[in-house]
């Protein structure tokens, strides 16, 4: 018998097995020792495994680069969450398709009060650096507590991170590799400064190759662990519109600053506002509308009606509540198949007919 961080982790690096199926694993074996125990025709029965996964899964030395994969966070002070642990992060938790596995170095919270994913073209233009400074100094000035997620890539990512650090609130770069390199190099200084408020996440192990198809997988993660996504430029195509359609698959907000008409990095924000991909923000004000911040210091008790409305939306989170007695609003969110800015003004409506209390870091329950 293994120590239960082996099985996890040997888990995620089962060959052909991904966060869908290794969860159904988990799901019809009970346990994840059993998931190594069990047989090929067991293994075969499971939803979406079959015999060719299944005898992959019992030829493989998952176990074993498991145990090297341990001895290397334990040297260099990398920490592995697990989706069934208490510390992964909840709104990531709720994707479909997010990871099981999780590896962080730093100092983060990723279950902050708000988290903002921040996103771009690898050739910021003055527009965009400017764009992202200003946002991010509102976001400082007005005193939220929050934490800016981005790529570390070059380009818009990189200031995103630079200009968190500029003033002093906590960020996290997710990269498309194992936290035994980084990429690009250019980047270290930075990256080094951001474990001291936040830090690094990825999904992939030590020894993973940098690979374009990496690029694309973690931007899921990018998106998953957001209330909201940003883009800030983007060309017609590029790793930011993919971010942005996860984001909007999630059921997660998505914003985007307009450029002028042909520019060739703004191309792509014009035509996700066009598109209705996005909604179109020009600064901190238009984003504390559409999520409904700027109404929280001035929320108070209203007294109750005898009768009480509630239209279809209202009485499902109402009905929900009543099952689960607590929700952050994302999982809320998730519950209804409603975006986030949708739920977070419905539930000030609901506070205000006195039917639900808003707790810490969105929290809400039935009165």
């Amino acid at each position: 018998m293994y120590p239960e961080l082996q099985y996890k982790i040997a888990l995620s690096m089962l060959p052909g097995i991904g966060g869908v199926l290794a969860r159904n694993l988990l799901a019809y074996t009970g346990n994840l020792e059993e998931i190594f125990k069990s047989p090929v025709q067991a293994l075969k029965k499971i939803p979406g495994i079959g015999e060719a996964n299944a005898r992959r899964i019992k030829g493989s030395n998952a176990l074993a680069k498991a145990e090297k994969e341990i001895e290397f966070m334990e040297k260099n002070s990398i920490k592995a969450s697990f989706y069934t642990d208490s510390d992964f992060p909840r709104r990531l938790k709720t994707c479909i398709d997010a990871p099981v596995v999780i590896y962080t170095k730093g100092n983060m919270n990723l279950d902050e009060q708000r988290v903002i994913s921040i996103v771009g073209t690898r050739n910021a233009t003055e527009y965009g650096k400017q764009v992202i400074d200003e946002l991010v100094k509102s976001f400082s000035e007005r005193g939220y507590k929050i934490l800016i997620v981005s790529g570390l890539a070059y380009g818009i990512d990189i200031h995103v991170h630079r200009a968190a650090l500029k003033y002093e609130l906590p960020t996290v770069g997710i990269v498309a590799h194992g936290l035994d390199l980084l990429y690009p190099a250019l980047h270290r200084e930075t990256a080094k400064k951001m474990q001291e408020n936040g830090g690094l996440l990825c999904d992939f192990p030590s020894g993973t190759k940098i690979d374009p198809q990496n690029f694309v997988k973690r931007n899921r993660i990018i998106a998953g662990l957001a209330d909201a996504t940003i883009v800030v430029e983007s060309a017609e195509k590029g790793g930011a519109l993919i971010t942005a359609d996860i984001a909007s698959s999630y059921n997660r907000d998505v914003f985007a600053f307009p450029g002028r008409a042909g520019d060739m990095y703004s191309v792509g924000c014009n035509q996700l506002i066009r598109n209705n991909g996005a909604n179109l923000i020009q600064g901190i004000d238009d984003l504390e509308y559409f999520m409904g911040w700027e109404k929280e210091e001035e929320k108070q008790a209203v007294q109750s009606s005898l009768f009480i409305e509630l239209n279809e939306n209202e009485q499902k989170v109402v009905d929900l509540l009543k099952e689960k007695r607590e929700l952050f609003i994302d999982q809320i969110s998730s519950s209804v198949q409603l975006p986030v800015s949708r739920v977070s003004a419905m539930m000030l409506t609901l506070e205000f007919k006195n039917v639900i209390i808003a707790l810490p870091g969105k929290m809400y329950r039935l009165r």
